[in-house]
């Protein structure tokens, strides 16, 4: 595992860019980035089971990570616990390939500076993943950026 690192600076309020992240409508348009058609079922709430769910490019299936909120201090810190993955619309905590990256960990920090919000995220990440995260979270990040400056 290698920890990834990524950050972005926001012309908007810690409370807006919070919201614009993990509000349904507006966390299905920024993680288009990762995953058209992508999601979540559960609650961000301290210790709940949440779901990231997508249509999987290649067979059309759900597909996507069984996971937990490790930490939730509103408007400053979040982690995200990956515990497993869903394939085929299968939960999977067990398996030898569930177990090959899991635990694994992605954490959001926001600070403000000068008025912005400072959006740090950290992410475990399999080797073979890495570039293809570096590719994604950007585009990702611009989009977040994009939908908290709007309103």
């Amino acid at each position: 595992m290698q920890k990834l690192h990524y950050s972005s600076s926001i012309n908007a309020p810690i409370k807006k860019v919070w919201d614009t992240m993990l509000q349904d409508e507006t966390y299905r348009q920024w993680t288009s980035a990762f995953s058209e058609g992508g999601y979540y079922k559960g609650s961000w709430d301290r210790g709940a089971k949440i779901l990231f769910i997508g249509p999987d490019p290649l067979t059309g299936k759900e597909g996507g990570m069984v996971s937990r909120i490790a930490e939730n201090r509103p408007y400053e810190y979040i982690s995200i616990e990956h515990i497993g993955i869903i394939k085929d619309g299968i939960e999977d905590t067990t398996s030898e390939e569930a177990k090959k990256w899991a635990p694994a960990y992605e954490n959001y920090t926001f600070t403000e500076k000068d008025g912005k919000t400072v959006l740090d995220i950290e992410l475990d990440s399999l080797e073979e993943n890495a570039e293809m995260f570096n590719e994604m979270w950007p585009k990702g990040l611009q989009k977040l950026k994009e939908i908290a400056e709007m309103q």
